[in-house]
């Protein structure tokens, strides 16, 4: 006769470094934002600094490997600004930030709030209220109100040249 599977409250609680190794197979987190997380689950806090430790120690846990996947994951539709933003939210350290956004500097934030407008407007605002609403989709995405005055002007032109 089959016994039937233990209950989840009859198995012990996974430790935090086990804990941390599959939440961390799944995507990469940064220190803080892992810490964060086991915490949550109930992992006492000394449990969860060494197993957070131990897993730097392996190259399993980096912020600088965090920050680069951040910042490659919203390169192109988001400004700089709002991906500086979302690394400091998430705790991660500001030299590895630092270093990640590094990366944006050889981007030229123009062409890409220009090519992010395209994709989601393409023409150019009929009225000032299309305007201030296009200016505040770029504003929000981390440009800076410069550089959307710039992507409209640019857009302006690009959409007076088509017609001529």
């Amino acid at each position: 006769m089959r016994r039937p599977p233990p209950r989840r409250g009859d198995r012990p609680a996974p430790s935090a470094l086990s804990s941390a190794v599959r939440m961390l197979a799944r995507r990469e987190y940064g220190r803080a934002e892992l810490r964060a997380r086991l915490l949550m689950r109930g992992v006492a806090e000394a449990d969860a600094d060494a197993a957070l430790d131990e897993l730097a120690r392996r190259g399993l846990l980096s912020d600088a490997r965090y920050a680069e996947a951040v910042v490659a994951q919203k390169a192109g539709r988001y400004g700089r600004r709002a991906i500086a933003h979302a690394l400091k939210e998430k705790g991660v350290d500001e030299a590895a930030a630092a270093s990640a956004l590094a990366a944006l500097a050889r981007r030229d934030e123009v062409d890409e709030a220009l090519a992010l407008w395209r994709r989601r407007y393409g023409t150019p605002p009929a009225d000032e209220r299309e305007k201030a609403r296009q200016v505040r989709f770029l504003m929000a995405r981390g440009y800076p109100m410069a550089i959307a005055l710039k992507v409209l002007r640019a857009a302006g032109a690009a959409c007076d040249d088509d017609v001529a």
